[in-house]
């Protein structure tokens, strides 16, 4: 069943496992592996055998350290961001849309496009060595989604958000768990077992009611999403993100000029 050897797509039981499997990249994510995790997100809505959805990084160093940056080299201008973030939102909207329960389990990096991955998923499970946030303002100096941005907003709030972006922090698993967004965090040794139970409690409860409560907050969230194309297409047409992009790959740091 796996989608590709970058990512694993396997049924352990009535769960549907996915493993983002690129443990030398910290599992940053390919285009290949957007599109395994949209099918793997169409494999569990139409096998009625799937009770439950689970996502994980392969090592210990990471969930997903976001989008491989080296896809950015081809980018030219602005439009070019938004037919990048409308193909990231459309494996989002999937993910958020699955009818069963999905569950990140999170170890090391949560980054960027991780984090996204893990929002939309319904319990995020982090042990002592998470860490979550966006750090682009330090990085790469482009910028998200305003569906990622909502995404944002919606688990943290508008000020913890600013705080995360602005500041480029990184969150513990404890802070994460203090914001809410994080369900349980516990020792490494224990994060197995902790998701197992989840999963294993969850496959006991009432399918249509948990479709319910999933299909309602989302659509709560969705029910206000504003058009940011806009946004988009002035940051990643600006010479900033072109330098951004150049310093990331050789390691050095951008000078920014906010052009």
């Amino acid at each position: 069943m796996n989608a590709s050897p970058e990512l694993l797509v396997e049924r352990q039981g009535a769960v549907l496992a996915v493993t983002f499997n690129r443990p030398e990249a910290r599992n940053a994510m390919t285009w290949g592996m957007y599109e395994g995790l949209y099918e793997a997100c169409e494999l569990a809505d139409n096998d009625d055998g799937v009770r439950a959805m689970l996502l994980r990084g392969a090592g210990t160093a990471a969930f997903v350290a976001g989008t491989d940056i080296g896809q950015f080299t081809e980018f030219r201008d602005g439009a070019d961001g938004i037919a990048y973030e409308k193909r990231i939102e459309r494996v989002v909207t999937r993910l958020e849309s699955v009818t069963v329960p999905t569950v990140a389990a999170v170890r090391g990096y949560c980054v960027g496009g991780g984090l996204a991955l893990a929002a939309v998923c319904d319990l995020r499970v982090a042990d002592e060595t998470a860490r979550f946030g966006i750090p682009v303002a330090r990085t790469l100096g482009n910028c998200l989604s305003m569906n990622t941005y909502s995404l944002l907003v919606h688990h943290f709030g508008p000020a913890r958000t600013l705080d995360v972006l602005l500041r480029a922090r990184m969150y513990t698993g404890e802070e994460a768990a203090a914001a809410g967004f994080v369900a349980e965090v516990c020792p490494p040794a224990d994060l197995d077992g902790r998701v197992a139970g989840i999963l294993d409690r969850l496959q006991r409860h009432a399918p249509l009611s948990m479709w319910a409560a999933k299909e309602a907050v989302r659509r709560l969230r969705r029910s206000t999403l504003p058009d940011g194309d806009d946004i988009v297409a002035r940051v990643f047409g600006s010479d900033d993100f072109a330098a951004g992009v150049r310093g990331f790959l050789a390691k050095e740091r951008p000078q920014w000029t906010g052009r």
